[in-house]
């Protein structure tokens, strides 16, 4: 796994874009990636404002966003059926195990995923 690079779960893009110092201090210098999901997650939100979609796109615009491709469908369907996850949750975990990279999240489920590089924040 690379030091330099994080796979981000939704959460824990919603706690930066809410001002989390501690979180913006962890992130810094670090190459950002999300899934897919995680971008329709975030911007397909009922209630989104305007303004709160132009920081989320501003914000996506810096990570690398990973679609779907065969690998991670096929890992998504091993890890939902292992792990029992909710399935944007399969995919999430299943894109970082993909790109070998650490997953950061404060999503306690996420621990019982036994071979994910995991980083745990606890808010």
């Amino acid at each position: 796994m690379n030091g330099s690079k994080l796979f981000l779960d939704t959460n824990i893009i919603l706690y930066l874009l809410n001002g989390d110092e501690t979180l913006a201090e962890l992130l810094n210098a670090k190459q950002l990636y999300i899934s897919v999901i995680t971008e329709l997650e975030l911007l397909a939100y009922k209630g989104i404002t305007v303004k709160e979609e132009k920081i989320i796109n501003e914000f996506v615009s810096q990570c690398k966003t990973i679609t779907i491709n065969n690998a991670v469908k096929q890992e998504t369907i091993r890890i939902r059926k292992a792990y029992h996850t909710k399935l944007p949750d399969s995919i999430i975990i299943a894109t970082a195990l993909y790109l070998d990279l650490p997953l950061i999240t404060s999503d306690i489920e996420f621990k019982k995923v036994e071979e994910l590089g995991l980083v745990f924040y606890e808010k």
